[in-house]
């Protein structure tokens, strides 16, 4: 008897360990790379998991906002995937920098070229995009799945506040507060792009804040290992203590 009631909180605590390791359901989703602000421009990536073990991903749809069109949008150059980028005629034309545009790009498509998102991987597919709105707090993205079993996957459901999560939710892009920087894009893609044609590296004092900002980074990425670590031993020495202590009230 007491063997068994020290095994079985042994045993518990193994479970609990799996269960924290084991990883959460996946689906495909939408997250800029740095800030995604109001008036500005972005660069975004769709993260889309394989979610099967028989088959890959082949082909991934993304349906732009139609309530909101956004006069830029480039997908980056992705190796074993064709992007095929279709515009529509805009009901009502936007203005952009004092110039009316008419349509606008309405969605992407990457087919692979070979393999795909084979089991057991993900892929990300950027896309440069602005003028971000102003009166939205988010973009939602509907996005489909193809498997090279022909099976389809359609992330389309929109998720509601005060909701649960539906099964097949669609990628929902969170839009933070504008700024007089980010109306003229220095954090967006549109920055990016101008820096790099003007050959301008920043300042010293641009330098050393982004090599801060990497170190913080860093260290609180290997804070987060470490304490990843630190509570994996500290069970395995929960589980052993308790089959030892186990052990000597029996030969007692």
């Amino acid at each position: 008897m007491k063997v068994s009631r020290v095994a079985v909180p042994a045993v518990l605590a193994v479970a609990g360990l799996t269960v924290l390791s084991t990883p959460a359901f996946a689906h495909v989703s939408v997250q800029p790379e740095g800030s995604a602000a109001k008036g500005g421009y972005a660069v975004v990536d769709f993260k889309v998991p394989n979610e099967r073990d028989n088959a890959s991903t082949t082909k991934v749809e993304v349906t732009l906002p139609a309530d909101h069109p956004l006069a830029s949008v480039a997908p980056q150059a992705l190796p074993g995937w064709k992007i095929e980028v279709t515009k529509s005629k805009l009901a009502k034309p936007l203005t952009v920098h004092g110039e009316k545009i008419g349509e606008a790009v309405t969605k992407v498509t990457w087919t692979a070229d070979g393999e795909g998102i084979k089991p057991g991987y993900f892929q990300k597919f950027p896309l440069s995009v602005g003028q971000l709105p102003e009166d939205t707090d988010k973009l939602v993205f509907k996005a489909i799945q193809t498997y090279s079993n022909k099976e389809v996957v359609r992330w389309i459901e929109v998720p509601q506040d005060g909701q649960a999560e539906p099964e097949n939710p669609a990628p929902v892009l969170h839009l933070s507060a504008a700024s007089d920087d980010d109306h003229h894009g220095t954090s967006g893609a549109s920055d990016a792009s101008d820096s790099t044609a003007s050959g301008d590296e920043g300042s010293d004092a641009e330098k050393t804040a982004a090599a801060t900002t990497a170190s913080d980074g860093h260290d609180t990425d290997t804070t987060a290992r470490v304490l990843g670590i630190v509570g994996i031993v500290v069970g395995a020495a929960g589980v052993a203590y308790g089959v030892f202590a186990g052990r000597r009230r029996t030969a007692a």
